[in-house]
């Protein structure tokens, strides 16, 4: 569209200014639809500045046509019409993106000869009607200074004023008059600045979904910056610093991270339509697409990691342009009587170091920090400077790993980290964070990426809420601290890698804890902790821990009492790391029951070494491509079986082809065999006369029988004997089954001779099984026997475990408390006992 000429038809016909405004709002429409391309062509400043000045030609040519319409043939050269329009904020910058407002302010002089206020109403209505969303301010020259003391923010915006269009000479002594607005009270306007950007910083802090413009290393800290050397120097850019204040490279890296987030908040406002200035998980896929990012993690890693350039430079040289207002005179003195070392003082707990400082080696800084009293310290951005320059090369000495431990060892930790990662060396000095600065973690649970998380955690371990948590902590010795604090800060520098992060993050914390003067069982734990720090809160908060296969399965990881209370201090400090409001009451409460469920039963090793061999059978049956090949439901069905020697007694592959022999059964099934000798296996889901079946088979040698309860009511029987039948023999053998479902059945059997001592009934084997045991010699028909004695007092055995050797019988039964065995243990015994 050429839209000059369209326009000047228009005129020439006397056309009504909606006519005009009309193809004006036609022509942005059109161009506002074209800018997908134009992005596409040259994103970041460079698309930023080719907006502005398409938006700077939209506003001089409607002036242009407010003079034509009002003067006609007879239009006064502009430098006579005491009128000027100025840009102002980010339009004035030329970094105004697509959907923000276009900050507008008209300024002019009285005069007879012209109605100024007709010009400026009619230019503001042809600009509204033409779809532009201006933001605006009319003054008159002579009341610029008064209305820059009205409120910092028309300050603010009168000093990056940009001239349009409209007379050059009243420009002139608008410059001037800004130029005296900038001079005036420059003390009261920088403090106020700063002061402004505390609470916007401490309202938009650092988050994995940031706020481009207003959060911590946003655009806001970078206009400060120019805010701050403008007001000073007059300067029109930050870049005439360059090479006085700071490098060349350090304005390169700077200014490289200023165009990530041009680029970032254009594709933003061009996805979603609007002014959209934070970077939502909605909007992340479509933003890594358009700016070409080889993933979501790649995109918001690198922003995150733009974000945190800025931050450490504008903190930097805001607080070195700025010191002479901010530092108080007084305090000159009292930091010379201050000094640590050459440039470095402390004063009020904070650390500083004069800007003409040399370069600090890390030796001499790992030493500092090292010897400053264990207080909760602060860092003045003055120090970031002088260590930030100083990469650490390669591997840490043994002086330095030693000086390392000391720090770690602190009360006081999270303020030396803090410094750490603002000063952008936290990687250098603890290497196992470097796969994982600015990491995001979209689960739906963090809200920081994995380094601030991390910090966060162990500042819970400085501030513990918890009784219980706090009890613990104040328990454990200063070295035990350090490694709780060690395992808390490395707990999660393995994610980002395709295996398990807490299995990569163990083998992480173990080599890196093995540089340091810890002993090997301090680093076996601590080891331990990081390769199962989800495992409290997981069981916790989605199993049932009441549950006896879910507590001992739990507590065989921990391994023993000590361990289970670093695990709860550290899971304590996790949690919270996430955010104050996660852990609540509710959550806090499920936590210290499973501790003290898990400390009833921690001394219970046969049972915590039974679910230790069914957790390692399970690894490696999740691992076998069968088990994968079965549907969710059906692997949990399998890993819910209660039993675990059904686990211990079977390989993986025997596991899949049990469960999916007992899948759709209908009441019962069962299988012969002979290899060698007879084996019957029974699948049922109706009331089975396993007495009635042992004494039918009585004239065979039992030499094992296992009983296992699988899943929805299914239990699965497998009857060993010591020989074999003729093949003949199996139909027989097959009637003998089919009767025992007849529960009406019933037998005669032999009494064998028992003992009292050879009968053990332990009611505290578990909270959920009482376990009975008989060691006695090999009879015929016993087995047959106690399993009709159960029948009598209605005990349903759970698992089985029965096996004859070299003449001895050595049974053992597990039965569900609720059976009420316990209360009837005397009647039980007496059965078995009965005629003896």
């Amino acid at each position: 569209m050429n839209l000059s000429q369209r326009i000047e038809d228009l005129i020439e016909d006397n056309a009504p200014d909606f006519e005009i405004s009309k193809l004006f709002k036609q022509y942005i429409k059109e161009y506002k639809e074209g800018l997908n391309e134009l992005f596409e062509a040259s994103q970041g400043k460079d698309f930023l500045v080719k907006h502005t000045k398409q938006l700077d030609m939209i506003i001089k040519m409607i002036y242009k046509i407010v003079l034509r319409k009002t003067f006609g043939d007879y239009i006064p050269m502009r430098n006579n019409i005491p009128i000027s329009f100025l840009a102002l904020g980010s339009y004035g910058r030329e970094q105004l993106c697509v959907y923000s407002d276009i900050d507008l302010m008209i300024v002019y002089e009285k005069s007879e000869g012209f109605n100024l206020e007709h010009l400026i109403e009619k230019f503001l209505y042809l600009a509204w009607d033409s779809g532009l969303k201006l933001g605006h301010r009319v003054h008159e020259l002579q009341d610029l200074q008064a209305a820059s003391l009205e409120d910092i923010t028309i300050k603010t915006a009168f000093i990056e004023s940009r001239f349009l269009i409209g007379s050059n000479f009243l420009w002139m002594r608008i410059s001037r008059e800004l130029n005296q607005i900038r001079n005036h009270d420059k003390q009261e306007f920088i403090i106020a600045k700063m002061d402004e950007s505390e609470k916007r910083r401490s309202k938009f802090p650092s988050s994995m979904q940031p706020n481009i413009k207003e959060s911590v290393g946003g655009l806001r800290d970078s206009n400060l910056l120019f805010w701050i050397s403008h007001t000073l120097y007059g300067l029109s850019n930050v870049k005439e610093l360059s090479g006085k204040m700071f490098s060349e490279e350090e304005y390169r890296e700077y200014r490289s991270s200023l165009e990530l987030l041009f680029r970032v908040r254009s594709a933003l406002h061009l996805i979603a339509n609007k002014q959209q200035d934070v970077l939502i998980l909605e909007y992340i896929p479509e933003v890594t697409n358009k700016l070409g990012f080889s993933s979501q993690r790649a995109l918001v890693t690198k922003t995150m990691h733009a974000m945190h350039t800025i931050n450490r430079f504008t903190q930097i040289y805001t607080h070195q342009l700025t010191r002479s207002f901010i530092y108080k005179k007084e305090n000159i003195l009292l930091l010379r009587h201050h000094q640590l070392m050459h440039n470095f003082y402390q004063l009020n707990n904070t650390l500083y170091v004069s800007f003409h400082s040399q370069k600090i080696q890390h030796l001499q800084l790992l030493e500092l920090l090292a010897s400053l009293e264990d207080i909760n310290l602060k860092f003045d951005p003055s120090i970031y400077k002088r260590v930030s320059e100083q990469m650490i090369p390669g591997e840490l000495s043994k002086k330095e790993y030693s000086l390392l431990l000391k720090i770690f060892s602190r009360r006081y930790l999270h303020c030396i980290l803090q410094f750490f990662f603002d000063a952008g060396i936290l990687a250098d000095i603890i290497p196992p964070f470097d796969k994982v600065m600015f990491m995001p973690q979209f689960d739906g649970y963090h809200t920081h990426p994995v380094d601030i998380h991390s910090l966060m955690s162990i500042k819970a371990l400085e501030n513990i809420q918890d009784p219980l948590a706090l009890q613990l902590y104040k328990s454990f010795s200063h070295e035990e601290r350090m490694l709780v604090q060690l395992a808390t800060l490395l707990h999660d520098t393995g994610k980002g890698r395709t295996q398990d992060h807490s299995i990569v993050g163990a083998k992480i914390f173990s080599e890196y804890a093995s540089k340091f003067k810890i002993s090997d069982n301090l680093i076996e734990i601590g080891t331990r902790l990081v390769k199962h720090h989800v495992a409290m809160s997981r069981v916790a908060f989605r199993e049932d821990f009441y549950h006896e296969q879910v507590l001992f399965s739990f507590v065989s990881k921990v391994k023993d009492e000590q361990t289970l209370k670093f695990l709860f201090v550290l899971t304590y400090a996790d949690i919270n790391g996430v955010s104050q409001k996660t852990y609540n009451s509710f959550n806090a409460k499920l936590l210290r029951e499973l501790y003290h469920a898990s400390m009833e039963v921690i001394d219970n090793t046969q049972m915590i070494g039974e679910a230790r061999k069914r957790r390692k059978r399970e690894e490696a049956l999740t691992k076998k491509d069968s088990f994968k090949a079965l549907s969710k439901l059906q692997q949990k069905r399998i890993l819910s079986i209660e039993s675990n020697l059904f686990f211990i007694k079977h390989s993986s592959e025997e596991i899949v082809k049990l469960f999916q022999r007992a899948s759709n059964l209908d009441k019962y099934s069962y299988s012969i065999t002979h290899s060698p000798n007879l084996i019957i296996e029974i699948y049922k889901t109706i009331p089975l006369n396993l007495g009635y079946l042992l004494g039918k088979l009585n004239f065979l040698n039992i030499a094992a029988m296992d009983i296992f309860k699988l899943h929805s009511g299914i239990k699965y029987f497998k009857i060993e004997f010591a020989q074999d039948l003729h093949i003949d023999d199996t139909l027989r053998i097959e009637d003998i089954i089919d009767d025992a479902f007849d529960m009406s059945k019933t037998i005669e059997l032999t009494k064998p001779v028992l003992k009292e001592n050879e009968i053990m009934l332990d009611c505290e084997h578990s909270n959920t099984y009482a376990r009975l045991s008989i060691n006695t010699k090999d009879q015929a028909g016993l087995l047959a026997y106690v399993i009709k004695s159960f029948d009598d007092v209605e005990i349903d055995i759970a698992t089985a475990k029965v096996h004859t050797i070299k003449n001895r019988v050595r049974d053992q039964f597990l039965i569900e408390k609720n059976s009420n065995v316990c209360n009837n243990a005397e009647k039980i015994i007496y059965e078995l006992l009965q005629g003896n």
